[in-house]
């Protein structure tokens, strides 16, 4: 029996093998059909309508905006929680939100944003006991902040909100996990990055609340939008892109600073007139840095969301080139988060775009837009204020929404097609 059993156990293994090796043999098809004039390939994805399972205990997700997956593939979310309830059952559950200490009820915080719950937050005006409050009587709770699902979409651990010995941010933004399974948070309703172990264990803090003197303040960001880590070099890539117009890098243990650069390299500034008009020259600064993603070989891809621009950096801040998508679009702009495929040369790109709610999928070099993923509406498989896109190894794409949309999303990878012509990047 025993000898059966390892037969059997051995198949399984060799054939799980054999499918992900014929995963990555497609994806790198992708690049080698195309430089050797074959055409172009984009990935064909399919909504799972049924990823992931329901939440337990009447819980409900608030905006969002943070997205993440683990070696494991497992996914890893955070969202705003009670701060969007109230704001978004407010009106038609006659639920009106605490008045902040000193301020009117329903009040927004200073610098913007949703209220948010925090213990003895003097510009929220909530308590630690207001994270899962109900709005009514049987609907509905805020789900913990940070929740991780499982390959197969279930809730596996929750975890997140005020604590002892950090600063949990009135409104959280990103989440990436490192190569030691800790877990990073952005929040750019603060001024301060957090680490925790996997579990929800305080490891780090950079920054303080209420201490950033802009861009030139090493010590301190300035409601950050997203983290990024680079495991070789012992590093994390802040995109510190809501109150300064910056990438800042710090020691990924110890949180002291290394480096930082604005756009196309030079020292970032606090120029608070940078606007963006389609029909003149791109500004020579940011607006809001939304991500700076780490690629294998080597460079840096940051959101610069209101430009509708990407640039490209290397990993000591010197730029590269840059590239807009459907830069007629104005508001929140184009560029929220950015993924790569996961073959090598990571020859395919997603954008994921809150504008025009939708996930743009590029040939990484040149940045060329081959078609799009999804478009406006609340079915499966649609969007609203698209936010974050991550892949895992499978080549599985999932999506959250931001706002209203609150939502995390899995499309299933299907593999290649062959795309007869770029959609182009509407430029």
């Amino acid at each position: 029996m025993k000898r059966t059993r390892n037969f059997y156990v051995g198949v399984t293994i060799a054939a799980v093998v054999a499918v992900l090796a014929i995963a990555q043999y497609s994806l790198l098809s992708v690049a080698r059909a195309q430089e050797n004039g074959g055409g172009y390939k984009a990935g064909v994805y399919e909504v799972d309508r049924m990823w992931p399972k329901p939440l337990p205990n009447n819980w409900v997700l608030g905006a969002t905006v943070g997205l993440a997956v683990d070696a494991r593939d497992h996914v890893f979310i955070v969202h705003r929680g009670q701060s969007s309830l109230d704001q978004k059952f407010a009106s038609q559950m006659s639920f009106t939100p605490p008045a902040p200490r000193g301020g009117r009820a329903g009040a927004a915080p200073a610098g913007g944003g949703f209220a948010a719950p925090s213990a003895g937050n003097t510009v929220t005006g909530y308590t630690a006991s207001d994270m899962t409050k109900p709005i009514s009587e049987f609907c509905c709770s805020a789900a913990p902040p940070v929740l991780e699902f499982d390959p197969a979409g279930n809730l596996v651990n929750h975890w997140g909100g005020p604590g002892t010995g950090f600063e949990w941010p009135p409104s959280m933004h990103g989440i990436t996990i490192d190569g030691k399974d800790n877990v990073w948070l952005a929040g750019n309703g603060g001024h301060s990055v957090l680490k925790f172990s996997k579990d929800g264990k305080f490891l780090l803090q950079i920054g303080k609340n209420g201490a950033s003197k802009g861009n030139k303040d090493t010590a301190n960001v300035n409601r950050p939008a997203e983290v990024e880590v680079d495991m070789a070099a012992n590093e994390v890539f802040v995109a510190d892109g809501y109150g300064n117009r910056r990438v800042i890098v710090y020691d990924a243990d110890k949180g002291t600073f290394k480096r930082m650069w604005g756009a196309y390299g030079k020292p970032p500034t606090d120029d608070p007139n940078v606007t963006y008009d389609p029909t003149k020259p791109l500004s020579t600064n940011w607006q809001t840095v939304h991500c700076a993603t780490l690629a294998n070989d080597g460079l840096v891809y940051v959101c610069d969301r209101a430009n509708d621009r990407i640039q490209v950096f290397r990993r000591d801040g010197t730029y590269v080139k840059e590239q807009q998508i459907a830069k007629r679009t104005l508001g929140d702009g184009v560029t929220f988060d950015i993924a790569f495929s996961k073959d090598k040369q990571q020859s395919l790109m997603y954008v994921a775009d809150g504008a025009n709610h939708r996930v743009w999928q590029l040939l990484r070099e040149p940045m060329l837009v081959l078609n799009h993923i999804g478009n406006g509406g609340r079915y499966p498989g649609q969007f609203y204020a698209t936010h974050n896109v991550s892949l895992d190894s499978k080549g599985n794409l999932y999506t959250v929404e931001t706002y209203t949309g609150a939502r995390v999303q899995k499309f299933t990878y299907k593999g290649l097609s062959a795309v007869a012509k770029p959609e182009g990047n509407h430029n």
